[in-house]
């Protein structure tokens, strides 16, 4: 094992007979430009409408459900997708959400919920773990869109303007402790478990 260690180090460390120093820092600078535009096209593919509804779990459950929603359709014309609520807008955060999402890929391979029946059976399970996730990052999703410091308490009810100004501007809850189901049907929340 050693012996490779060293032949490699050896190969990487002897000068090309080939190719000059230059013609390699370029093309490597050049493989890292494709490279970098090939991920961050593929970063970007990952967080359209149409891919993330292209498996028929996520059209025929939860995409149907978000359609009768106000994220959907509302009088503004604003319209809120998979990923505006489900991918973080940062980079770094986007990558590891990223990096987290790729294990739904098993669901998606093994057939987890591929059914209704086995979607409804794991609704609460999934949903769980998306709130717990924007519950770790004060909701972070939520407010690229909804901003605390820009809402207007006055042209909200006088309850919404109650609990805004003390839950969120203490910090003690966040958009999601009061807002779960908000574009998707809520799971039978008596199987839940109390903390």
């Amino acid at each position: 094992m050693f012996d490779l260690i060293k032949r490699y180090w050896r190969t990487i460390n002897r000068p090309s007979a080939y190719f000059s120093l230059g013609f390699l820092t370029l093309g490597g600078f050049v493989a890292g430009v494709v490279f970098w535009g090939a991920f961050n096209t593929a970063m970007e593919v990952t967080n359209t409408e149409a891919f993330c509804t292209g498996c028929h779990e996520m059209h025929d459950n939860v995409y149907q459900e978000l359609q009768s929603t106000i994220h959907y359709t509302n009088r503004s014309g604003v319209r809120a997708i998979c990923s505006n609520c489900h991918v973080p807008h940062a980079w770094t955060n986007k990558i590891a959400r990223k990096m987290q999402a790729s294990k739904e890929v098993w669901g998606k391979i093994f057939g987890t919920i591929d059914t209704r029946e086995k979607f409804e059976a794991h609704r609460l399970e999934l949903a769980q773990h998306e709130w717990d996730r924007l519950k770790a990052n004060d909701s972070l999703e939520c407010r690229n869109c909804h901003n605390y410091d820009s809402m207007d308490f006055t042209r909200q009810s006088p309850r919404a303007s109650a609990m805004h100004s003390q839950y969120l501007g203490s910090k003690e809850k966040t958009c999601i402790d009061c807002h779960k189901g908000i574009a998707h049907h809520l799971p039978d929340m008596s199987k839940m478990k109390t903390e």
